[in-house]
């Protein structure tokens, strides 16, 4: 069988000796020494002032809408997985849906500032399978309207935009460590900033909103445990020798698969050093990615429709949107197995699959 992806899992001795130290310690949680040494090692590697570890990527953005004081509209992406508008209807905001760009799949700048009200507060985006937004127009019009831009960066850990991370955009941005990711901590996420206000009160909402006995704010346990730092301690070193296999599998791909009027792929910023967090493909309609889909699982191959549905035709989605490049795409997108292990005859068969099912 042939998962869309797989978990890259460290050498387990070096995962034994850092749990043998919190056997040792016999701290599990509560911002102990582990966390503290992944925190710093990744504020090192990004670039950023801070960059504080939580539960998950979820919890990253509902803390990032919360602490920017965020409770009206959001403008954001109907092209994402779904933590994205969840989080902002979670926190009893109302997410506005402008439409993405044909070429990466991005939220459109031009869309975003026509979709801008008196009541909107910050602008939500997603870098797309760790492609850039148009960082540039959206701080723009984040200064132009005096709101917010926070970026979901749950695709992004590893790539680097103008010669500076991806993650260091915007006046947050968030990332996922699940699994899945790049980089991962079993289950995890973090929240960028070089604001020292809103660190402090992001430490504080994580954590119950409290030092010691004194409850300073409100909160939520949205911390992480020594475990999951522990797992990314072991992963990080191992990050670029991931994304260097994740690119020769990728431009394999891109070598065998038969691209043209019946298959295409995202336009990736110029200037963007990728991660190869994800292998999308376009199919020309709905029926043929059904069909391939189906002929690739015959084989025990099962890829993943990232993303479908698009977000702005959930049916708990407060607000009328008219997103026709997102409804679209999401009936045409497939993500093709992609991990660091990955076969170079079993990425053969995948592609031969593909073409025999679209030609």
């Amino acid at each position: 069988m042939i998962n869309v992806t797989k978990t890259y899992l460290p050498d387990i001795e070096e995962y034994q000796s850092y749990v043998k130290g919190i056997w040792d310690r016999v701290q599990l949680t509560n911002n102990g020494p582990l966390v503290k040494e992944l925190e710093a090692k990744l504020r090192d590697y990004l670039g950023v002032k801070h960059c504080l570890f939580v539960s998950n990527g979820t919890i990253a953005i509902q803390i990032a809408l919360k602490v920017l004081g965020i409770s009206k509209e959001v403008i954001t992406t109907p092209f994402s997985y779904c933590a994205t508008s969840h989080s902002v209807i979670w926190e009893n905001c109302t997410p506005v849906f402008a439409d993405v760009s044909p070429k990466d799949l991005c939220i459109d700048p031009a869309r975003v500032e026509a979709a801008i009200t008196e009541n909107t507060q910050a602008i939500l985006a997603t870098h797309v399978y760790g492609n850039a937004c148009d960082v540039e127009a959206l701080a723009r019009i984040g200064e132009k309207y005096k709101i917010k831009v926070i970026y979901d960066g749950a695709h992004c850990y590893g790539a680097d935009l103008g010669g500076k991370a991806l993650l260091s955009y915007g006046d947050i941005s968030t990332c996922s460590f699940h699994a899945t990711k790049v980089f991962h901590t079993t289950e995890g996420g973090a929240i960028i900033t070089d604001n020292d206000d809103v660190a402090w009160l992001i430490d504080r909402y994580r954590s119950f909103g409290h030092i010691a006995d004194n409850y300073l704010t409100i909160g939520i346990n949205g911390k992480n445990s020594e475990f999951h730092a522990a797992m990314g301690l072991c992963v990080l070193p191992d990050v670029p020798e991931i994304i260097r296999s994740r690119k020769e599998i990728s431009e394999l791909y891109d070598r065998l698969l038969p691209f043209g009027e019946k298959l295409g792929s995202p336009e990736w910023k110029a200037d963007l050093v990728r991660n190869y967090a994800y292998y999308p493909v376009f199919f020309e309609s709905e029926e043929a990615l059904l069909k391939t889909k189906a002929n690739l699982e015959a084989h025990d191959i099962f890829p993943r429709r990232y993303f479908y549905p698009s977000l702005s035709t959930l049916p708990f989605v407060q607000k009328e949107s008219n997103c026709p490049v997102s409804d679209d795409f999401a009936l045409r997108a497939l993500s093709l197995p992609l991990f660091y292990d990955l076969a170079h005859d079993d990425v053969e068969k995948i592609s031969r699959i593909v073409s025999d099912s679209i030609l």
